[in-house]
């Protein structure tokens, strides 16, 4: 049994782990998106300030990384979903367990 809970906690931990690395990834996305385009930005308004070419860079890459943070989020809000729906249906299944003391027949409690 204590085998069980440590494999258990060992998957839990592994999750946690790949989510906050994902999450990483987003943000070192965003930061480097962040930094070119300011780049970009200043090289426009030196060279060509009349015409804003910049613009097709930010929109191209900004399609990238709002579907990378849609990936990562997304899975981390079904995640959270996920937890509350398995959270709420124990609690179901605690509230309607026998009255009369009869555990047995709910031996996952």
């Amino acid at each position: 049994m204590e085998a069980m809970f440590e494999r258990l906690d060992e998957e839990r931990g592994q999750q946690i782990r790949e989510r906050a690395a994902a999450r990483l990834g987003l943000y070192i996305h965003a930061g480097k998106f962040g930094a070119v385009m300011t780049l970009l930005l200043a090289i426009n308004l030196l060279t060509s300030p009349a015409y804003l070419w910049f613009v097709w860079p930010l929109l191209g890459w900004g399609i990238g990384l709002a579907s990378h943070a849609a990936g990562v989020l997304s899975r981390e809000w079904q995640e959270r979903a996920r937890e509350t729906r398995l959270a709420r249906e124990e609690q179901l299944r605690w509230e309607r367990r026998p009255a009369d003391g009869r555990e047995e027949i709910w031996p996952d409690l």
